[in-house]
């Protein structure tokens, strides 16, 4: 039977991500990125060259999908680049195969497969405080203003360890996130988002040009994968410079993308 097809789209890093003080969970705000996408049906991979079968079986029992023949893909984000492609696949693989059930139901399925699942499968991603290793939404957020993004990688891909939560103390940035989000104040939403960033390189690693980037090239900020190398610096829209992507690869980041986000649609 024909299906319709499915684009879901990942993101590029995170606004901010740590721990919601020294025992509380990992929690994120994710940094979406409409300009990378895993789309169903395709031609590339299918989600058993991923994830173990017997993990997949739950998968699809948990969302009443009987013995699916799981499709092709295509997906624009190397596993390990800080990008939601796990997540992104899992997700798609379900919708195309017709399960349209409430996100909260795809968010468990997902995370029983990865062990941490980024909100790829909510509407707006971006508009919610996550914590990653219950696959769970903690706080409903006010929608983030247009900015423009110029990323791309730095250093190895890394794929995420549920176990790992060694992570910085972010209390304090998601306090202040709600309050500034809702007056669409943009800068200093990118200065919550270099403190982050700045708190987890110092505190996980590794270093990387970001802040010297941001800097020559008159970014409002940046912000990281705080596991994974996606790396992105964060502008007014408009106010990107000519030649930033060109600087971005200079100083050694790979696959340089540009894209916005944001917006309240």
């Amino acid at each position: 039977m024909p299906c319709t097809p499915v684009t879901v789209p990942g993101h590029f890093g995170e606004w901010i991500q740590g721990r919601l003080g020294p025992d509380g969970p990992v929690a994120l705000i994710t940094l979406a990125c409409p300009a990378l996408s895993a789309r169903a049906p395709g031609t590339g991979i299918r989600l058993p060259a991923l994830f173990d079968a017997a993990r997949l079986d739950a998968f699809a029992a948990a969302l009443g999908l009987d013995a699916p023949n799981w499709p092709a893909l295509d997906c624009d984000m190397p596993l390990g680049a800080g990008a939601g492609a796990s997540t992104a696949c899992l997700v798609a693989s379900a919708r195309v195969l017709g399960h349209c059930g409430p996100p909260d139901a795809l968010a468990r399925a997902c995370l029983a497969v990865e062990g941490a699942s980024d909100p790829l499968m909510h509407a707006h991603p971006d508009r919610l405080l996550w914590a990653s290793r219950r696959a769970e939404v903690l706080r409903d957020l006010p929608s983030l203003p247009d900015a423009e993004i110029v990323g791309g990688l730095w250093g190895d891909t890394e794929r995420t360890d549920p176990c790992d939560e060694n992570f910085p103390d972010i209390s304090d940035l998601v306090a202040f996130w709600s309050g500034v989000a809702a007056r669409g104040d943009l800068a200093a939403l990118a200065g919550i988002a270099s403190e982050s960033a700045r708190r987890s390189t110092a505190h996980r690693g590794p270093a990387d040009p970001m802040l010297d980037l941001a800097r020559d090239l008159g970014a409002l900020g940046y912000a990281r994968a705080h596991t994974g190398p996606a790396r992105a610096l964060i502008f007014t829209p408009g106010k990107v410079p000519n030649g930033a992507g060109a600087a971005l690869k200079e100083a050694g980041l790979r696959d340089v993308l540009h894209f916005r986000t944001g917006g309240a649609a």
